[in-house]
């Protein structure tokens, strides 16, 4: 399995309390995925580059701010959430999915590496009540139907650089995906940020709310 050392590679302001929660991220999840099915064995010895770089590439694109609150939708066994939460410890994350035991696993991890910001709750996206200042996930839907769930949950006050909005991690070709919505939005290709091979059809899709 990879180590986490590469995650200070490219974040290297990393406190010790962050980096050692990224450590034990490799083998929480893989203890867990013994258990429950999460992610697919290749993927469990990339962990580090598949799925915790790849969450963070949410925060070349956007840094939270102190007290900004944000929705992780199908967040799986917890990505892109916990990462970014370890990276942004003063940022509130409220991590949803409509499977009991995913939910269950991101609790355990958020737990078991000392996380107070991260709020797990199994729910369908339509069902949450509240307005947060990003939505981020990771292609769980295609974009029309995702633009649908969360639209209405999304603030209309802005404290970023960035308008609020969604930051959705997509792989691909997205230009007749998104012409769909019919509303502007912009790319960001992660080889932009990261070298790895991974990451080389990788892209963070911004969608400002305001359009």
């Amino acid at each position: 399995m990879q180590d986490a050392s590469i995650i200070s590679n490219y974040f290297p302001h990393l406190t010790d309390q962050q980096k050692n929660q990224f450590s034990q991220l490799g083998p929480l999840f893989t203890d867990w995925n013994s258990k429950i099915n999460l992610i697919s064995r290749k993927d469990i010895e990339n962990i580090y580059v598949s799925h915790v770089l790849h969450s963070l590439g949410i925060a070349k694109v956007m840094e939270f701010k102190s007290g900004a609150s944000v929705l992780d939708v199908g967040t799986g066994g917890g990505f892109p959430g916990i990462p970014l939460a370890i990276l942004f410890p003063e940022t509130k994350f409220h991590l949803v999915d409509s499977i009991g035991k995913k939910i269950t696993v991101v609790k355990a991890i958020s737990e078991a590496i000392g996380l107070t910001n991260v709020r797990a709750e199994q729910i369908r996206a339509e069902e949450i009540k509240g307005k947060y200042d990003f939505v981020v996930s990771r292609a769980v839907a295609r974009m029309k139907e995702f633009y649908g769930w969360v639209d209405n949950k999304i603030k209309d006050d802005s404290i970023h650089t960035l308008d609020n909005g969604i930051l959705y991690l997509k792989g691909g070709e997205l230009d007749e995906e998104m012409n769909e919505l019919k509303k502007r939005y912009s790319i960001y290709d992660l080889t932009a940020y990261f070298k790895e091979e991974f990451f080389e059809t990788k892209k963070v899709v911004y969608l400002p709310i305001y359009n």
